[in-house]
């Protein structure tokens, strides 16, 4: 994912959930409505998520120190993990529990107009955040399905926003049925049960999100593809003839270390065998421009029963 991209979704994300959060206080105070009055807190709560992610992307740009030699890339991955932590607690708690008051304790809903009206500009609205942040994604997630692309991605913002929109949706629509079900029985009963689906809702969205971002804390390695390019540009068959282990590690969304143990003909100097690692290096960061901390450990190949040789390549 590009810095740009994710930027521009997580901007267009926080400009609507800003000003949804305000008109949804608005009508709540008018109206009474627990539904809006739990989507309020889930806006706040997904605008400052959205602020998060932002600081976390521009610390992330720091340079390494010696304290942090591999810099900061992965403080990206701290921040989203925040903000599961706060989509959890603020929108979905706050939501299941007044979702449970409102049932126990249900409210007839006044001036219906005002959460009508502001439930349908906030679908507007969001629908329009949630279209910005699909197009983005689609930049970069290939052919993968949606759920792969949450699973595998490195760069969190963009699944992020994805499930924080789709959540907000699914929550507005609920809503809606909330409020329109209270004033169509006179129950206010439904309310609660709409303010409780929301709440169920956002719980589930924020764990998925602190699963796939701890994940990527515990740290992930490359993809499969990444890793055969990486593989494959080693070997020139020349000065290196096999891949005898290797590793890798995301130290953040657009960087990867690269640790790998590599055969070389016996009787090279030490010269020789230098020149080669150089070229190998470069091979790799050609294949794989992301790989910018490359550790390479060079062996002499030797010959095992069977005719091969133990510079072949193997895990």
């Amino acid at each position: 994912m590009s810095a740009s991209g994710g930027t521009r979704a997580i901007v267009a994300a926080l400009c609507a959930n800003s000003a949804i959060a305000a008109a949804k206080f608005v009508a709540a105070a008018f109206s009474g409505s627990a539904s809006m009055l739990a989507e309020g807190v889930h806006s706040v709560a997904d605008a400052g998520n959205q602020a998060l992610l932002l600081v976390g992307g521009k610390r992330a740009k720091r340079a390494a120190t010696e304290e942090h030699p591999f810099g900061y890339g992965r403080e990206r991955y701290i921040y989203a993990f925040i903000v599961a932590i706060v989509l959890f607690s603020v929108g979905g708690l706050f939501a299941v529990y007044e979702g449970v008051e409102k049932i126990r304790h249900p409210h007839e809903i006044e001036h219906w107009y005002w959460p009508v009206g502001v439930l349908v500009f906030a679908i507007i609205a969001e629908t329009i955040s949630f279209r910005t942040a699909i197009m983005e994604s689609n930049e970069v997630r290939g052919l993968q399905s949606w759920s792969q692309f949450v699973r595998t991605a490195k760069a969190p913002e963009l699944p992020v926003v994805l499930l924080e929109d789709l959540g907000a949706l699914v929550g507005l629509v609920l809503a809606l049925g909330g409020v329109g079900l209270a004033l169509a029985t006179g129950d206010g009963v439904w309310d609660g049960i709409g303010t409780l689906g929301i709440g169920v809702l956002l719980v589930t969205i924020a764990v998925v999100l602190a699963v796939e971002t701890k994940s990527l804390l515990l740290g992930e390695a490359g993809s499969p593809a990444m890793v055969a390019r990486i593989r494959t540009a080693l070997v020139d068959g020349d000065s290196v003839t096999g891949v005898i282990h290797m590793k890798t590690l995301h130290l953040g969304p657009e960087e990867l270390l690269v640790a790998a143990k590599i055969a070389v003909p016996a009787g090279n100097d030490a010269a020789t065998v230098a020149r080669a690692i150089d070229s190998a290096e470069s091979r790799v960061r050609e294949a794989e421009p992301i790989a910018r901390v490359i550790y390479l450990e060079p062996d002499i190949e030797r010959s095992v029963p069977g005719g091969r040789s133990d510079g072949a390549d193997q895990t």
